[in-house]
């Protein structure tokens, strides 16, 4: 595949999953060239999975697959934004975003 991404010394590159309606953040993964090349191909969300070690295609398993609308990137080439929408709750927690834990000033003590 034919890209100037720049992966990182593991082969990854950051991705968000946005809502392409809402524009609300619905989970951060990573890719490495074949994610991108199957996602790019397939229109639905594929990720590396870092703890597994292996390809994940995002909701294979519970069905909340991501049918990504388009593929950006940012513009130091190290960041992906999919845009798309979810068939259900993202996270793995059942939450609809993996974005539901909100940090305020006392959670750093001040």
């Amino acid at each position: 595949m034919k890209t100037d991404i720049k992966y990182d010394a593991r082969g990854l590159v950051p991705a968000v999953a946005q809502d392409a309606d809402t524009g609300e953040i619905l989970m951060l993964a990573y890719m490495n060239e074949e994610a991108l090349k199957l996602t790019l191909a397939s229109g639905e969300a594929w990720f590396w999975s870092r703890s597994r070690r292996e390809l994940w295609h995002k909701g294979a398993t519970s069905g909340n697959i991501i049918k990504v609308s388009e593929v950006w990137k940012d513009c130091d080439n190290d960041t992906i934004l999919l845009k798309g929408k979810a068939a259900g709750p993202v996270c793995h927690t059942g939450n609809r975003t993996c974005f539901f834990q909100k940090l305020t000033r006392q959670d750093a003590g001040a």
